[in-house]
């Protein structure tokens, strides 16, 4: 299929960088000259730092204390106590962050950023040494302009200072950059966020880099190349308190599921759970959405104030898996309409997790299918309701009352035996590729076949009872028109599969189809029969029904 989006705008960028002989400054007052890779290849470009496969779970102070004086080492330390005695450290939260105005108005003779005397007493690495030893991570922040947001003048940036700063940041330990977007210069994004990137790659630390553009410059958009670039990007402008802010927030962010995927993710902002400013259903249709929507979980309430509530929200480790789900995908949107949504998201062992959200002020009744979020063929289905904890049985209805502002959040589980086939495992046609180049794959990869009728992926799967057993093919398809294929069983016609389009190469969906499996092994082939081949293909999931049917009410 075709290859990823050549960063043109940062190759050019890092070209006139080095033509006008740019210098950074390095540790101990050295001048140095910048990180500037030779490129190659697209795969130059790659970020490939191995972190956050998973959306990182934390706390950050800004929607608490903004610069307040209350922001100071102590704050910090009390945040990492209580991420140790109320449970989140186990519930998945490990970064402590902090925010702007850690750091003096001015750097010292050598260059060096200096830490706030009065704020953090004992400096920096003092603070991420208690943190680390509560076994807990450390973040900081600052800005890719020559000063950072703070509305008083703003602190020293790190514009043409990345490596000095990151060899600063890793020698105290920092676990975790946010890096700003505030008094820019007007130096290209692609550039100013590059550059900070090959000079954190360059301390050797392991730092997760967290771009915070806010979605606003561009063509590209940072969504579009962040993912060569920092393992999470600022999709919006800031979150506030309140019920418009926060729904805005997810409307924006939730269009860019085919760019998030394990190392890379849409970032719609913080939490503002247990800030006060919303209800405890808003709050819990908050954290919901930012659960399916694969973002990052950043406590942004004071944790010495709130109520038990907002623990018992923030502690939800079913919702909480959902979010954390090792597939890494974000939910897509089912069906929206007069402010009755539907998402879907395919977790890792087939399931999906579905949340029913009204952004009315009424109650109503939301509803979808099995099929339409893409778990067909089986006789029942189980849901389980990630906040009452209720489970029932359906034959594939799936819907809901859902009060106004509120969302249920279901998991939705096949009843049956599921066993997964990676399609990079199976046998596929001459010219077939294994492929990596678009996100949100299980396993290994994904199949590419040739662009040509008679096309072929072949499973061997393995039945347990002989009978009907539902097939799901997890496949991709950016193209306008299907790709219809044939499916044969042990050699025989089993019908037609028609593969659909997705909207993009990245975003995943799942064809079923029905099929009498002979107990041990089964041949299981798809072949195209148009010209545009099969689409990308990534698993094959068969189900295997229970034995006994469930009682079933839709």
């Amino acid at each position: 299929m075709p290859p990823a989006r050549r960063t043109s705008a940062v190759l050019t960028a890092l070209a006139l960088l080095a033509a006008s002989g740019a210098v950074a400054t390095g540790t101990a007052g050295a001048r140095v000259a910048p990180a500037v890779p030779a490129i190659a290849s697209e795969n130059s470009l790659a970020l490939e730092n191995g972190l956050a496969r998973t959306p990182p779970m934390g706390f950050n102070n800004w929607n608490t204390t903004a610069c307040r004086a209350e922001f100071n080492e102590a704050m910090v330390k009390s945040i990492a106590d209580i991420f140790v005695s109320r449970g989140l450290k186990d519930a998945g939260y490990q970064y402590v962050n902090i925010d702007d105005c850690w750091a003096e108005p001015q750097r010292d003779a050598s260059g060096n950023l200096v830490p706030h005397r009065t704020r953090f007493p004992n400096g920096i690495k003092a603070v991420a040494d208690y943190v680390h030893s509560k076994g807990l991570k450390f973040g900081i922040y600052t800005s890719a302009g020559t000063k950072t947001c703070n509305g008083t003048g703003g602190f020293p940036g790190g514009l043409n200072n990345e490596q000095r700063d990151a060899a600063l940041f890793a020698g105290w330990g920092v676990d975790y950059l946010k890096y700003d977007n505030c008094n820019n210069q007007n130096v290209d994004a692609q550039l100013r966020y590059t550059r900070m990137r090959d000079a954190l790659a360059n301390t050797g630390r392991p730092i997760v880099y967290s771009i915070c553009e806010w979605g606003r410059t561009g063509p590209p958009r940072v969504w579009e190349w962040g993912k060569d670039v920092g393992n999470l990007w600022r999709t919006t402008g800031d979150i506030s308190d309140n019920w418009g802010s926060m729904i805005g927030k997810a409307q924006a962010n939730r269009v860019l599921a085919q760019y998030a995927g394990p190392g890379h993710w849409n970032d719609p902002d913080m939490l503002e759970v247990g800030n006060g400013g919303m209800t405890a259903a808003e709050y819990r249709t908050h954290f919901s959405l930012w659960a399916v929507m694969a973002a990052p979980l950043l406590i942004g309430s004071d944790l010495r104030k709130v109520s038990d509530e907002t623990f018992t929200i923030l502690k939800n480790t079913d919702v909480i898996a959902v979010d954390q789900d090792r597939l890494g995908r974000q939910a897509t949107v089912v069906s929206s309409s007069g402010g009755l949504v539907v998402y879907s998201k395919t977790l890792a062992n087939g399931d999906r997790a579905v949340a029913l959200s009204n952004e009315t002020t009424s109650a109503a009744t939301i509803g979808t299918t099995a099929a339409a979020i893409g778990l067909g063929g089986s006789a029942s289905y189980t849901l389980k309701d990630l906040w009452s904890k209720a489970t029932r049985s359906t034959t594939g209805a799936i819907s809901a009352s859902v009060p106004g502002h509120g969302t249920v959040l279901y998991r939705v589980s096949r009843n049956g035996t599921s066993t997964r086939y990676e399609a990079e495992n199976a046998t596929s046609g001459t010219g077939s590729t294994v492929d990596r180049n678009h996100s949100g794959y299980s396993g290994t990869g994904f199949v590419n076949t040739p662009n040509a009728t008679g096309s072929y992926v072949q499973f061997t799967v393995n039945a347990a009872q002989a009978g009907q057993h539902t097939l799901a093919f997890d496949y991709a398809n950016a193209g306008t028109a299907d790709r219809p294929a044939t499916l044969s069983v042990n050699g025989a016609s089993a019908g037609t599969v028609a593969f659909a389009p997705t909207g993009a190469w990245s975003l995943w969906r799942t064809g079923t189809a029905a099929a009498n499996l002979n107990v041990g092994a089964n041949t299981i082939r798809l072949t195209a029969t148009g010209t545009g081949g099969l689409p990308n293909l990534d698993f094959l999931d068969t189900v295997t029904p229970n034995p006994e049917r469930l009682e079933v009410a839709s």
